[in-house]
């Protein structure tokens, strides 16, 4: 007969037990759809003429210091951080004043309600909608265009998607567009959380709105701004389907990113090797800013 101790253990293993055979299903996922592919991808990086030949040629860093060394990576990275950081900024402001208009006491419900609709609809289309709504938009012969000529702004047709003077920014407004509603959702239920008597606190010593906004808002959100904001870096620097389907990646490279520099290279030139290794280039960047997410949630729980 068991002692109570060896009970007490039996009993607390086989509740370990138990909890990762609730959780083996999802852990083999991800282990088939996540661990490996990455496992093969950084694999694949090392390794010359890979998938095309059965016995490929082990290069160790030949394919970092070709893809480290290619100008075109470069100018992807460039244009990449002008995508992210503008879209990111843009995306902050947008969301913050369309987050505070609906948490205004200066509108009804009704209103509010059709406003929460209207602000948030783009959030509710996917990238192929977007991207086809834009490019109809964004056309020589478009709306834009249209009422461009109507104004008198312009007598020309402006090609938005087409120059490469101003295809980058118009795929990063087309980006803006449709990640502000995310940021805007989120803040209006960290607006909602603050408590009236820190307002009314405020309002007591006289604060005005703008320093009721520097010293009350601000500090209340941060925790969801920096949230959302390492949350938008990794989602913006991995958007490929949008500006692939905008612009593919040019005018001649215009609004070339890392994603699709990634993708040309593994089905345009079919050089699987070098794409793997811009993807684990890519891979590490947002594993560092998801190192600093996870620390960032560890520290405020």
């Amino acid at each position: 007969m068991s002692s109570p101790e060896e009970a007490k253990i039996n009993r607390k293993k086989r509740q370990i037990g138990e909890a990762y055979a609730y959780l083996s299903p999802t852990l083999l996922l991800m282990m088939i759809l996540l661990v490996i592919p990455i496992t093969m991808v950084i694999g694949y990086s090392f390794f010359d003429n890979v998938i095309i030949q059965k016995n490929p040629t082990f290069v160790g860093i030949a394919n970092y210091v070709k893809v480290l060394g290619d100008k075109n990576f470069w100018k992807a990275i460039e244009h990449t951080l002008f995508f992210v950081i503008v879209s990111i900024i843009a995306h902050m402001v947008i969301g913050m004043v369309f987050a505070l208009v609906l948490n205004t006491r200066y509108l009804n419900n009704l209103t509010k309600g059709i406003f929460r609709v209207l602000f948030a609809l783009p959030w509710m289309f996917t990238a192929s909608v977007i991207a086809i709504l834009w490019r109809m938009i964004l056309d020589p012969n478009g709306a834009l265009n249209y009422y461009l000529a109507l104004l008198h702004i312009t007598d020309k047709q402006v090609l938005f998607l087409a120059s490469r003077d101003i295809a980058l920014r118009s795929v990063t407004l087309i980006n803006i567009w449709s990640g502000y509603p995310f940021y805007m959702i989120s803040i209006l239920a960290g607006l909602q959380g603050i408590s009236s008597d820190l307002y009314e606190a405020a309002a007591i010593d006289g604060s005005g709105p703008v320093k009721t906004f520097f010293y009350i808002i601000i500090p209340s959100l941060k925790p969801i701004l920096i949230s959302l904001i390492m949350l938008d870096f990794v989602w913006t620097l991995q958007q490929f389907a949008l500006i692939w389907m905008t612009t593919g990646g040019g005018p001649v490279n215009a609004t070339e990113t890392v994603s699709t520099y990634i993708y040309k290279y593994a089905f345009t030139k079919y050089e699987y090797s070098l794409a793997s290794t811009g993807a684990v280039i890519l891979l590490i960047a947002c594993t560092i800013v998801g190192i600093f997410y996870v620390r960032h949630q560890v520290a405020e729980e």
